[in-house]
């Protein structure tokens, strides 16, 4: 498969038997989007007969019966190796929330072609009709003999947790929630960058992330597990803490695993002497509890369109910065991941995706930067055409090595 962006000025552009969105004489978006942005495109001719012959009948038969003996041949002679399901239920999109599936059909159409252009890897977006936790899950496993892997995509929380837990053990295929761990990936290779640039271990850190939900939740974990010294996570009601008597089975779980020095009270408490805060909630952060932090503080706001802590605010107490907007450095963007991440995967025919494949993606990430190392350069461009390839090695050295590659 291929994804192809479409012209907006084509002729399709223009036709008004589809209707026409009120802003699109102005806004190049609508226009862009316009008929989609992806194609299917075939990767063998069909000119006369006998290539008719071989890619349908009688010679597709030869394969099919093949694949009916040994089904482990799927991989040499489909696209199930090199293609990967992009799921949604359209209950938490981008900054929009709950909007539904065909309202997600653009968002998971712009997954599967940075899927493409970035990794190389083919991607088919499936938007479901349902928010039920187990028919999404029985549905995902009906469709899963036509895939390589699942990118679980814009699924909200606490239901995301157990959609990819439940997945995991069903299937023998990667399955990877983004907004997770793709997520906690790069964040962690830019905090260790961050580290190096300062002369510090990640030991000697304490961090406090703004936003208990997928990505919160993810990136804690992941911290602890790269052995950072120390975690507190705050959701709307203040710090996840043993004393909460509120708290889901998801966040109960991570106070178990967080906050070792015991605080309680607000995320503003929390930042007091803290070296890194990491926002993925939204809201705001006053400048005063950002002040309070200790010196030479990282602050990853990583908000879109507007970060906990706007860049000219964190530089005046910070020592790095990073958001999740392109148009200010040390951009955290989840397509410096995922595409590698698959890729590597799929190139090893991986069961599934372990901490230590993430691990290792997050690490060629921070490699990737090298001896160019600044304060406003620690974590390289999504343009940089030496992510995926060092992403992808890494993940397939890291799949033979943690035994879960079949190939």
């Amino acid at each position: 498969m291929a994804a192809e962006i479409f012209n907006p000025r084509s002729d399709s552009a223009t036709d008004n038997q589809h209707g026409t969105a009120p802003d699109e004489p102005f806004d190049p978006a609508f226009a862009l989007h316009r008929g989609g942005k992806m194609a299917i495109q075939a990767t063998v001719p069909v000119r006369d007969k006998d290539d008719l012959s071989l890619a349908y009948t009688p010679g597709v038969a030869k394969v099919c019966s093949a694949i009916a003996e040994r089904p482990e041949l799927v991989h040499d002679y489909t696209w199930k190796s090199q293609v990967v399901a992009v799921v949604t239920d359209g209950t938490a999109v981008l900054g929009l929330g709950d909007i539904g599936p065909e309202a997600s059909l653009p968002v998971m159409e712009g997954k599967a072609i940075l899927f493409k252009q970035f990794g190389g890897v083919d991607a088919v977006p499936l938007a479901l009709a349902t928010t039920d936790t187990d028919e999404i899950i029985d549905t995902v496993v009906r469709l899963a003999p036509s895939f390589g892997g699942v990118n679980l995509e814009d699924i909200s929380a606490p239901r995301c947790f157990e959609i990819e837990r439940r997945l995991q053990e069903r299937l023998d295929i990667p399955v990877f929630h983004d907004d997770q761990h793709g997520t906690a990936v790069v964040t962690l290779a830019a905090l260790g960058n961050a580290a190096k640039l300062t002369k510090r271990e990640l030991g000697d850190l304490r961090a406090v992330i703004s936003g208990a939900g997928a990505a919160g939740v993810a990136i804690a974990k992941f911290l602890l597990e790269a052995g950072i010294g120390d975690v507190a996570v705050a959701d709307r009601r203040g710090l996840v803490s043993r004393d909460r008597d509120d708290l889901t089975d998801v966040k109960r779980e991570l106070a178990e695993i967080t906050n070792r020095a015991g605080l309680s009270g607000s995320l503003e408490s929390a930042l007091s002497g803290a070296d890194v805060f990491i926002g993925v909630s939204g809201g705001t952060v006053p400048e005063p509890a950002v002040a309070s932090m200790a010196p030479g503080a990282f602050v990853f706001a990583m908000a879109n369109p507007n970060p906990e802590v706007h860049p000219d605010i964190a530089h005046q107490y910070a020592s790095v910065v990073a958001t999740g907007r392109s148009d200010y450095p040390n951009q955290i963007n989840n397509v410096l991941a995922f595409p590698g991440i698959f890729a590597g995967a799929l190139q090893v025919r991986a069961s599934r995706i372990t901490e230590g494949m993430k691990i290792a993606a997050a690490n060629a990430l921070a490699d990737v930067v090298g001896e160019e190392l600044a304060a406003d350069y620690v974590i390289p461009s999504p343009f940089d055409e030496r992510v995926a390839p060092a992403v992808t090695a890494a993940v397939a050295s890291a799949a033979r090595s943690e035994g879960v590659a079949r190939r």
